[in-house]
């Protein structure tokens, strides 16, 4: 008996571990391992679990069709996943693991232990590569380094894709009778574990829902994508970050579909379609990160010199950025947004990361495990490699002087104000001339019921750089 073990990459199709265990004719079974408590500690944001889980359940149903049982444990954290699954392949007869490399840390050390363990019942373990388009450790500088700045890294991606190529594999093919599947909503272990289990209806599951999106993104958008992602008030983006988090689609299968569409794969800026795949890219980017420099996993900093800045552990100005009540509109109409959908739009990823860490002068780490405990599409090297960015620590930050001013942020980026109406209903009303700075306005009508800003930005600049320089002393 072969075992797949499903983690974050909840798909049939383009998913190394479930096509080499069903090579050959020998029965195949597939897992996927509930774990609460180590969900809860890693900061889990429940919309991502129910989406996770609703995208389970389409699974077990399309493996079921296929001949194929999914198993179900419940197993609270890490520590105890070895053991369980020595337990489950004696009870199964397994004779071979197979499961997509992960890169996180914690997890690596969880997979380490589950080897050892399974190894003691002559059990192989198969790791495989189904997070990235490149291997972790393929793109390197010249003496075997990981690169440190992302347009090299780019460039030597591209590269190396053209010399490596790849193949996009289609979903196995029925190994026997169709089974039964029985509905997670069913299983009252599951529900207990994790509450209510009903999806967000606005992120529908089901790896031809991601299709679906991707393709519609390719038809209607990506030619314009360089000039309209960064308007949050504009359908610009593809939207796919849940789906590749949770892997209902896979980072290849995007670019397969890029260049089919094309009919090229673009190499510069001065190529449609570029900007997008330059996107995938900074994903690979920080993945290839996290997995050959494993302090990110640590709440480290990727300048260790950056340690010793004096961040700030403002439990009140936290709180007010959190619920949106900053008084900087595009800052609190981002976070209002990200608390009632789960999503935030890249741009304005960067200037709420800005505002806290560059105005506030608050540690990234909170906000880093406050972006990870509401998105949806929640993902350790993304987050820590975009709040490290935005914080002035990470790689390929930028500079430190360079900081978000959010007014003419979003006077750029949401000129009308049409974002914010939507999400700072305070300010439904307000003319677009005022969206942006309305206080005075707002003094005019007599009006107290939108927050004053809390800091003075050109006052909290000076002070962000400050401390930057500082280092240099």
């Amino acid at each position: 008996m072969k075992l797949v073990w499903f983690r974050n990459d909840l798909r049939l199709a383009d998913n190394p571990a479930l096509r080499h265990a069903c090579a050959g004719d020998e029965p195949v079974a597939a897992l996927f391992i509930i774990s609460p408590a180590q969900w809860r500690q890693h900061k889990m944001a429940p919309i991502r679990q129910r989406f996770m889980l609703a995208q389970v359940d389409e699974l077990g149903r399309e493996l079921a069709a296929l001949g194929i049982p999914l198993h179900l444990l419940r197993v609270e954290t890490f520590a105890e996943v070895p053991a369980a699954l020595a337990d489950l392949s004696r009870e199964l007869g397994v004779t071979q693991l197979y499961a997509n490399q992960a890169i996180e840390i914690d997890e690596q050390r969880r997979d380490h232990a589950v080897s050892a363990a399974l190894a003691e019942q002559a059990v192989s373990c198969h790791w495989l590569n189904g997070c990235c388009v490149l291997l972790p450790g393929r793109v390197l500088t010249g003496s075997g380094e990981m690169f440190k700045v992302f347009t090299p890294f780019s460039r030597a991606w591209l590269k190396a894709l053209d010399e490596d190529g790849f193949v996009i594999h289609r979903a196995p093919a029925p190994r026997g009778e169709p089974l039964p599947w029985q509905p997670l909503a069913e299983r009252a272990w599951v529900d207990e574990a994790l509450g209510e289990l009903t999806a967000d209806p606005r992120w529908p599951v089901g790896e031809a829902e991601a299709s679906r999106r991707l393709n519609d993104f390719l038809d209607q958008a990506v030619l314009d994508y360089g000039e309209t992602r960064d308007f949050p008030a504009i359908a610009g983006t593809s939207v796919l970050s849940p789906y590749l988090a949770a892997g209902i689609i896979s980072p290849r299968q995007c670019v397969a579909a890029l260049q089919q569409r094309l009919g090229y794969r673009p190499q510069s800026k001065a190529q449609p379609g570029f900007v997008w795949l330059n996107e995938l890219v900074w994903r690979e980017f920080y993945r290839h990160l996290l997995v050959l420099i494993p302090t990110l996993s640590m709440n480290r900093p990727f300048k260790p010199e950056t340690a010793a800045l004096p961040w700030s552990w403002d439990p009140d100005a936290f709180a007010a950025w959190c619920e949106g009540r900053t008084g900087y509109p595009i800052v609190d109409a981002a976070m209002r947004c990200l608390n009632a959908t789960g999503w935030m739009h890249n741009r304005l990823r960067m200037i709420v990361a800005s505002f806290l860490t560059k105005d506030l002068h608050i540690h990234w780490r909170l906000g880093e495990d406050y972006f990870m405990s509401r998105l949806i599409d929640g993902d350790l090297a993304a987050n820590n490699g975009g709040w490290q960015w935005a914080a002035g620590t990470g790689a390929d930050a930028a500079p430190y002087f360079r900081v978000f001013n959010p007014t003419t942020q979003g006077q750029r980026f949401d000129p009308q104000g049409e974002f914010i109406r939507t999400w700072v209903t305070e300010l439904a009303d307000i003319p677009p001339a005022y969206v942006h700075q309305p206080h005075d306005w707002l003094r005019l009508k007599g009006r107290q019921d939108y927050p004053a800003p809390m800091v003075d930005h050109a006052v909290a600049r000076v002070r962000a750089i400050e401390m930057f320089r500082s280092l240099e002393k």
